[in-house]
């Protein structure tokens, strides 16, 4: 198999955003990330041979004077200092470790968080490719590919809504997303605002779209006590951008409890939210009157919705949502995997935090779907009674 990658940018733009706030808040925090194969997909002999011989080529990306540029222009809430910082990063092979017993794969991530944040995407984007090419799953043809992604911009636009490509991480193949994007370019205006992925923004003149991750939230926790992680995780964003990339994920520690934090000072600070588990509709109902309760017109903020979204879903949000507050849509697998074949069903998520002495803490998230929580057993129960969450 080819390299697949042909730029450093060829990531989701809140990865970078997260790197700088990290470099900024915690430069001398060392984390671990762990692959979670929720699908329990088997993988073909010898799957970690040739995954580590793509990592081990990574080292070879570089952020180019043209890009550099490009970030420049664009990311303007990116300081000068960063992005000389980014011209000198080298992805290193040696933070990663890949395991593999017959079909069950294991994949650590370890080192400086301020370095170790840039790989997540992109190892998935390769697991997923690499998975289709080495089971030989071919997608439809370029022509049933081509009529697929201009139907869901004509449907997409006739609802008269907004919506970005968040597909890197489960994408069938990068030739795949490049023609996603290109397509969607072509057809997809308005309704089609930009794409999360830095490359495939830079190369087709878009806007990288983006703010932050859980992993931002689960190391607040971690480190600092969860009953008020949230609260500190968006004071302590809100310092590094001053009001830029202000939308607030929701859901690390329930939304619920999210919305406890949020208290009038952030919700008039942050644009909205982002809504990435659960029932959307129950999600946006909270926001608003969450809103109305501080005496904010939720017209005046945005919702944007990115979980398992596909068209049908989208409609149905829209018919009930729309009118009450601002709506956005981030959809991902559903644009750029949506080719014949089943889509692997995996994450890569921060583990664990290092304490000062190298003791492993570990970190978790408490999704908005009951009983999809991530990370360790004990820590889970431990918080949940915390911060008085019922199953």
């Amino acid at each position: 198999m080819e390299f697949p990658m042909l730029s450093i940018l060829d990531n989701d733009l809140y990865k970078f955003t997260m790197q700088y706030a990290v470099i900024e808040k915690f430069p001398k925090a060392k984390v671990r990330y762990r692959f979670v194969n929720r699908g329990i997909t088997p993988f073909p002999s010898g799957f970690d041979k040739e995954l580590g011989r793509l990592v081990e080529q990574m080292s070879d990306l570089y952020l180019t004077q043209e890009e550099k540029q490009y970030l420049r222009e664009k990311c303007y809430y990116l300081p000068e200092f960063y992005l000389d910082f980014l011209e000198g990063y080298r992805y290193d092979p040696s933070e990663v470790t890949i395991m593999q017993r017959d079909g069950d794969l294991e994949l650590y991530v370890d080192g400086f968080w301020y370095r170790t944040i840039l790989w997540e995407v992109p190892l998935m984007a390769l697991i997923s490719e690499l998975y289709f090419t080495l089971t030989n799953q071919k997608p439809n043809s370029y022509d049933i590919i081509k009529q697929t992604v201009v139907d869901k911009a004509k449907f997409f636009n006739d609802l008269d809504i907004r919506y970005a490509d968040f597909g890197t991480r489960r994408r069938y193949s990068y030739k795949n997303h490049d023609l996603v994007v290109k397509l969607l370019k072509e057809n997809g205006r308005p309704a089609f605002i930009g794409t999360s992925n830095v490359h495939l923004a830079h190369k087709y003149s878009l806007t990288p779209i983006g703010t932050q991750a859980h992993e931002w939230f689960m190391y607040h926790g971690a480190a600092f006590g969860y009953t008020r992680a949230n609260e500190l995780a968006l004071e302590n964003w809100a310092d590094v951008f001053q009001g830029n990339l202000g939308i607030a994920l929701a859901d690390t520690f329930t939304s619920e409890v999210f919305f406890r934090s949020f208290n009038t000072k952030l919700s008039k600070l942050f644009d909205g939210v982002r809504q990435d588990s659960g029932d959307p509709i129950k999600f946006a109902m909270l926001a608003v009157d969450h809103y109305k309760k501080l005496r904010i017109d939720p017209i005046s903020k945005v919702i944007v919705f990115s979980d398992a979204l596909n068209p049908q879903k989208v409609k149905h949000i829209v018919d009930i949502v729309k009118g009450k507050i601002g709506i956005s849509f981030g959809i991902g697998t559903n644009l750029t995997n949506d080719v014949g074949v089943t889509p692997l069903n995996i994450v890569i998520k921060m583990d664990s935090i290092y304490t000062e002495n190298g003791r492993l803490v570990p970190t978790i998230k408490l999704s908005d779907d009951k009983g999809k929580y991530t990370g360790n057993r004990e820590m889970i129960e431990i918080v949940k009674k915390l911060l008085l969450i019922d199953d």
